[in-house]
């Protein structure tokens, strides 16, 4: 878990439980059942202290994207947890950031663009659906 900032979470967590592995899992559930494109997990644990994971997903629309954080979103709350920050309206990357777990929605031309799964994956910690 990072140091500097946590998520929002209510209710009772169980201590045997890996509660960010598990908002991990259930977000990227979230994108596939949407429809995401080339969804990928890197873990980043070690590499900054800003967040452990990042989920990145492409979308063939605005709309698209849109739906893609509707349904990122909807899934955090059925486990009451909520985002500390959404950016990116109606725009072609939106960024939805649930501290420990950010998650990157692009088109595809974005997506090319910056990079970001050469960027942050420095070993083999990607991991692929």
């Amino acid at each position: 878990m990072s140091s500097l900032r946590k998520p929002v979470v209510t209710g009772v967590i169980d201590p045997t439980e890996n509660p960010i592995r598990e908002l991990v899992d259930a977000l990227q559930e979230a994108l596939e059942a949407t429809k995401g494109v080339d969804i990928v997990r890197i873990d980043v644990r070690g590499k900054t202290s800003l967040t452990d994971y990042l989920l990145i997903a492409s979308g063939n629309s605005v709309r698209h994207l849109v739906a893609l954080k509707d349904a990122v979103l909807e899934r955090a709350k059925s486990r009451r947890v909520r985002p500390i920050g959404i950016e990116g309206e109606d725009s072609d990357w939106l960024l939805v950031d649930f501290a420990d777990c950010v998650v990157h929605l692009m088109r595809p031309e974005t997506r090319a663009f910056y990079d970001l799964e050469r960027l942050w994956s420095v070993g083999p910690e990607i991991e692929s659906p």
